[in-house]
């Protein structure tokens, strides 16, 4: 037997569709890969911005944001789609030339007194199954530090281990008043896999020892002092 053949298979997220909504329909991509345009264009450095008290360095250089944008995949809009937002977005239209239903509505009873109101809920359709090893669940929020001005969905955890069906997005319009066009493969989640039992920790609430505070001390000021330190700490320490 090869010994390639004895290593164990790396645990895998698999979304499914319908035959027929195969490269139809904008498949998910790694979030990694969709970062918006804005931060491509972003330089490391604003040279604009040095003096003696600002590096001029950008949240290009910010590892923990960094890190957020890139987690897990993001889905997009199976088509192209046109919203349009009115009565200070007390009202949304959406219409779309396809042959599935993208947008719908929740009642509003059902989110009575939310933060939102009086914006109405409503819902993007998802044709994705979304299938993970057992013991994941996923995490949908808003496509994170990237947020469009158009519309926010509403954050949720799915057991996609058990639950192996399609799973919709509920979603406010924060816009303002106009019409959108919205295109097909837009991002409207991201999808974070994690295992169940990493949120199953144990809870501590004391003040920290003398050996505690000291290496608090030593990494704030390390990441203070060497552009790029905490990349290479955070790293090194998976």
């Amino acid at each position: 037997m090869k010994l390639s053949m004895l290593k164990p298979t790396a645990p895998k997220i698999r979304f499914l569709c319908r035959p027929e909504d195969k490269d139809v329909i904008a498949h998910p991509v790694r979030a990694k890969t969709v970062l918006p345009d804005w931060f491509r264009k972003l330089p490391p450095v604003d040279e604009r911005q040095l003096s003696p008290h600002d590096s001029g360095l950008t949240v290009k250089r910010c590892m923990p944001f960094l890190d957020a944008m890139m987690a897990g995949w993001v889905i997009g809009l199976p088509a192209s789609l046109r919203m349009e937002i009115a009565d200070s977005g007390r009202t949304v239209n959406c219409g779309w030339d396809f042959d599935r239903v993208l947008v719908s509505n929740h009642a509003r009873h059902q989110v009575s007194g939310n933060p939102r109101e009086p914006l109405p809920p409503c819902k993007f359709h998802n044709y994705w199954t979304i299938c993970t090893p057992p013991g994941w669940s996923c995490l949908f929020v808003p496509p994170l530090n990237r947020p469009n001005g158009i519309f926010e969905v509403v954050s949720g955890v799915v057991d996609t281990d058990t639950y192996r069906s399609e799973i919709h997005f509920p979603f406010f319009a924060t816009g303002a008043d106009g019409l959108y066009v919205l295109e097909k493969g837009t991002p409207i989640v991201q999808v974070i896999p994690f295992r169940r039992e990493t949120t199953d920790l144990e809870g501590e609430i004391r003040s920290e020892t003398e050996a505690e505070r000291e290496r608090r001390t030593m990494i704030m000021r390390n990441t203070q002092a060497a552009d790029g330190w905490y990349r290479k700490f955070a790293r090194a320490h998976r």
